[in-house]
């Protein structure tokens, strides 16, 4: 068998656990292969709703393996309570759980880094959640880093101790208060001692073994291709590899052995954080957006900066990660505007026209230019078949399939399970 791959396709938020859940039923494993706790996937059904942050979106699902594979950056503690929010719910986490043992660790000290880096950088401030991430990975490049593995070493507290001091050094430059740090110790090592019940196993065998003894795996990503620390909005990204070669790297799988590649993307942009957006709104249509989508950050509860659907920016992350499949979400976001826009060019200050992301997006200003499309002004709650939707969002199905050149199989018209309709 070969490994399929789900990932966001713009600067994450897109609804990749909603679809997670939604297909794991087809699966035997789902698997994390980067990011951390920076991420928030939610998943709506039996009218609850659930944040996962670190936790594969197929838990909720029976006789299904849930793994967080060796690129993914670790918190205890947000772990510990993650689990925690599960027992009630009698998820079998002691038999559906694995982690691996070389994914990375964060510390306390890697979030009071994270806050002293954030606040130098003033108003050039790249908008982290602050819960670790980029400190964790710059440790793990710089391989000095503590890995999941490592907490079953008697000399473990030594290691830790070794590396806070390395931190401290640091903080006291930038003159930060660590005062809070003894409580954090208190319960990360809390935390570390339940960590040790879970099932840490060699991860990369596993995924392997499913694989060749036939079983079926997807790769879950977690932050959008347009936040990757190599080909996204640069410095304006996240710490990790969010594409589908991550998905190699963060698993220990050989590119050969990659499926179906399902890029999710929603009818419309969104983005938290500083960095470039294009097609942003700042107008009322923008704050119309925000609240029919309840844009506001599952992880941080910051609202969401919205706009239009940006194509050159689809196409650039359609191209880098070799997507086969399309799902679109949030659909029914737009059921309240007459008119809809889509970006297909960018216009530059010196009056060109291009269809690619520039280099100096950051420094260079973009003039999106629009196509106009009729909206269909009609409640898609009831609606349950491709073929119940009005004609004008099948027309915008249709358009946005010719300019991506890549099938749009599924598009989600609401936040439960079943508001998820199969084309």
């Amino acid at each position: 068998m070969k490994m399929d791959v789900l990932l966001g396709l713009q600067w994450g938020d897109e609804g990749k656990g909603k679809v997670v859940d939604f297909l794991a039923p087809k699966y035997d494993m789902v698997a994390r292969f980067q990011g951390g706790p920076n991420a928030g996937h939610t998943l709506e059904f039996d009218g609850i709703k659930h944040v996962l942050h670190q936790i594969p979106s197929g838990i909720f699902r029976e006789n299904l393996k849930n793994l967080i594979g060796n690129g993914v950056v670790l918190d205890p503690v947000v772990m510990r309570k993650e689990i925690e929010g599960l027992k009630k719910f009698n998820i079998a986490y002691q038999q559906n759980l694995f982690v691996s043992k070389k994914a990375t660790i964060i510390i306390p000290t890697h979030k009071l880094l994270d806050a002293a880096y954030e606040k130098s950088k003033g108003d050039k401030k790249i908008g982290s959640t602050l819960k670790g991430i980029g400190p964790t990975y710059q440790d793990k490049i710089g391989r000095v880093a503590l890995r999941v593995g490592d907490i079953q070493d008697p000399d473990f507290k030594d290691k830790y101790d070794a590396l806070v001091e390395k931190h401290k050094t640091t903080l006291s430059f930038y003159g930060y208060d660590i005062s809070e740090l003894p409580q954090m110790e208190t319960d990360f090592f809390e935390a570390v001692d339940f960590f040790r019940t879970l099932n840490l196993i060699n991860s990369e065998y596993d995924v392997n073994e499913e694989l060749t003894s036939g079983k079926k795996v997807l790769a879950e990503g977690a932050q959008g291709s347009l936040l990757d620390i190599d080909f996204g909005s640069y410095p304006f990204v996240t710490s990790s590899s969010t594409m589908t070669a991550g998905a190699c790297t963060g698993l220990g799988v050989s590119p050969s052995k990659i499926g179906d590649v399902f890029g999710i993307f929603k009818a419309y942009c969104t983005r938290v954080g500083s960095g470039p957006f294009p097609t942003e709104l700042f107008d009322e249509d923008g704050e119309r957006m925000r609240k029919e989508g309840n844009e506001f950050g599952s992880t941080t509860g910051r609202p969401r900066r919205c706009g239009w659907i940006d194509l050159p920016a689809l196409k650039y992350s359609i191209m880098i990660n070799g997507v086969t499949q399309l799902f679109m979400m949030k659909a029914d976001v737009l059921n309240i505007f007459e008119e809809i826009k889509i970006c297909t060019h960018y216009k530059l200050e010196d009056g060109s026209v291009i269809d690619q992301l520039p280099f100096e997006i950051n420094d260079v200003k973009v003039e999106p230019v629009y196509k106009v499309c009729k909206g269909w002004n009609k409640d898609l709650s009831d609606v349950d078949s491709y073929e119940g939707f009005p004609q004008e969002l099948k027309d915008y199905v249709t358009l946005l399939e010719e300019e991506l050149n890549v099938p749009i199989k599924m598009v989600s018209v609401g936040p439960d399970r079943k508001q998820t309709i199969m084309k």
